[in-house]
């Protein structure tokens, strides 16, 4: 089996254990359990809560004590135990502390896959560049395929996506232990604890500029979440209108919203020309506007007459996501200094994946609970309509603070 095929396998089974529940997940507790949605915010906010510490502890023991497939491996069977308990969970509060333990072993997996992939390209002597976003690109197709497989198969609203995911983590815990070895990094035994967990990166917290970029990266990161969490549910909600219920978009609601992910496997081939045309900081206004665009045409969809503007909504979903994330870490590549580049981008996906994931889920579960349900009925087009609102002031006031001037060297930089 070719270096590349076994690359991609391992991205596949990486994220196809992640779509098997995260835009589900809001159906099985709405629609199953009947809980409140504060308490599915904090559901939500595991992950951030996972990202802000493990990636760096993970990193640490990477580096100095066990190989990174092998990591992944432990990582990964450990996760699938997790997850085939979950059913078992009959409490929010106990599902909370269940959750969270299943992302403490998933989430430090992304950067893992990544480090094995680049390690063993590195070996083969092959460019990164070229050969890395074709296979990466199959993590997001195994992500759409466990919606798929999920939906057709009737458990959206069931506990099954848990075990479907369980049974993918197992796999790729097995299958790891096969990968290419990652060497032990001989690292300075007297490298400090502050620089092994990359909080030198936040030095750059010191310039106005940097400050106000990862400050905007947080405000976002709490945007970002929001239509997985609840676009699922939406959709479900549907059900309980007469004139509604037997529409295959409601009945399955997963295939329309993986439309999200298809659109962001095309439009991560536009981001090199818009970062050379515009500049990172007009792609970067381009994906918050979008972000107002999506929520917006969700608050005036529906699954029938108004369908068209839910499958735009999931079009425009490639570019709100895309262009924020890769054209972030372009701007964070190229503006620190060549040794804390990799503890900023660690700060940049603490920012928006740790912090602003847990800003985000939290308050929006909260407002959900408070001003947008009556009498247990959901508000959603209200609901979407204030994340609109918040993206919008968020564009705004980034428009006007951050203050950058395009260089297409920029773009040069990063691709050498």
């Amino acid at each position: 089996m070719s270096l590349k095929l076994r690359l991609t396998i391992m991205n596949f089974l990486q994220f196809f254990i992640w779509g098997a529940w995260l835009i589900t997940i809001g159906s099985y507790w709405f629609q199953n359990k009947g809980w409140s949605g504060t308490e599915f915010g904090a559901i939500f906010s595991t992950m951030g809560i996972a990202s802000i510490f493990m990636p760096a502890i993970t990193g640490i023991i990477a580096d100095r004590y066990i190989n990174a497939e092998r990591l992944l491996g432990i990582f990964h069977i450990l996760g699938a135990g997790i997850l085939f308990y979950i059913p078992e969970v009959q409490t929010p509060h106990m599902f909370f502390v269940v959750m969270l333990i299943n992302m403490i072993f998933y989430m430090p997996t992304i950067s893992l896959s990544i480090t094995v992939a680049y390690s063993a390209l590195k070996k083969e002597g092959l460019d990164i560049v070229k050969v890395y976003p074709p296979i990466r690109v199959w993590g997001t197709i195994g992500f759409i395929a466990a919606m798929w497989v999920v939906s057709l198969l009737g458990f959206e609203k069931s506990a099954m996506q848990f075990y479907v995911s369980a049974i993918a983590s197992l796999c790729l815990g097995i299958y790891s232990f096969s990968l290419p070895k990652c060497d032990v990094n001989k690292q300075p035994k007297d490298q400090s604890l502050a620089s092994a967990l990359g909080l030198d990166a936040f030095k750059l917290f010191k310039e106005r500029k940097m400050a106000l970029f990862f400050i905007f990266s947080m405000l976002l990161g709490a945007a970002l979440q929001l239509t997985n969490a609840y676009g699922d549910t939406f959709l479900h909600d549907f059900a309980k209108i007469d004139e509604y219920k037997d529409l295959l978009s409601v009945k399955y609601p997963a295939i329309i919203m993986s439309i999200s992910q298809v659109s962001e496997t095309l439009f991560i081939l536009a981001i090199p020309f818009f970062l050379k045309k515009f500049g990172i900081k007009k792609v970067m206004l381009i994906s918050m506007f979008a972000w107002v665009v999506r929520f917006g045409l969700f608050a005036v969809g529906n699954p029938a007459e108004g369908l068209p503007w839910i499958i735009i909504s999931c079009i425009v979903y490639g570019m709100a996501f895309d262009f924020f994330n890769i054209s972030g870490s372009l701007y964070v590549e190229s503006q620190c200094d060549e040794k804390i580049r990799a503890s900023g981008q660690g700060l940049f996906m603490m920012m928006t994946n740790g912090f602003g994931a847990v800003l985000g889920s939290s308050i929006s579960g909260w407002m959900i609970d408070a001003f947008f349900t009556i009498d247990g009925h959901i508000q959603w087009p209200s609901v979407w309509t204030s994340f609109a609102i918040y993206s919008l002031i968020v564009a705004l006031f980034f428009a006007v603070l951050f203050k950058h001037k395009h260089n297409p060297n920029d773009i040069k930089s990063f691709s050498h």
